[in-house]
């Protein structure tokens, strides 16, 4: 009987650290706007894209910006809503960054953003994102 409680207490121990593990990567998961208007008007602070990879249908930007600590930045991915003919097709996207803070440190953050709206006929779109000149091929 000792042995048995002996298992189970394990057991429940080994459950409860492994349930509280978490992806300490991504900060955060959005979805894409749509928006021609916000394309061409969404504040456009000073960043830069360290890196852009797609896994399933969520794009993930590791990006960088100056500031204190980065709580106070309003973040979104916005598509113009355009779809360009080529083969495959493209779409321009832009990642908008409300910066208000005020200090010298630099900030590193990683997002991921629900890209499943993007979809176009076919099985794959170029993912162009304008203001860092990455383009990433999404298939589905």
């Amino acid at each position: 009987m000792k042995t048995f409680k002996l298992i189970c207490s394990t057991f429940l121990i080994c459950f409860a650290f492994s349930a509280c593990e978490k992806d300490n990567n991504i900060i955060n998961y959005q979805d894409v706007i749509v928006s021609l208007n916000e394309y061409n008007t969404a504040p456009n602070d000073l960043l830069t894209i360290n890196s852009v990879e797609i896994k399933e249908n969520s794009l993930i930007i590791n990006f960088s910006a100056s500031g204190c600590s980065g709580d106070t930045w309003e973040i979104k991915l916005i598509d113009s809503g355009y779809i360009m003919e080529s083969n495959p097709p493209q779409r321009n996207l832009r990642l908008s960054l409300k910066n208000v803070e005020l200090c010298q440190a630099y900030i590193t953050k990683e997002l991921s953003f629900n890209i499943r709206d993007l979809q176009v006929d076919g099985n794959k779109v170029y993912l162009n994102i304008t203001n860092s000149g990455d383009q990433i091929l999404y298939e589905y």
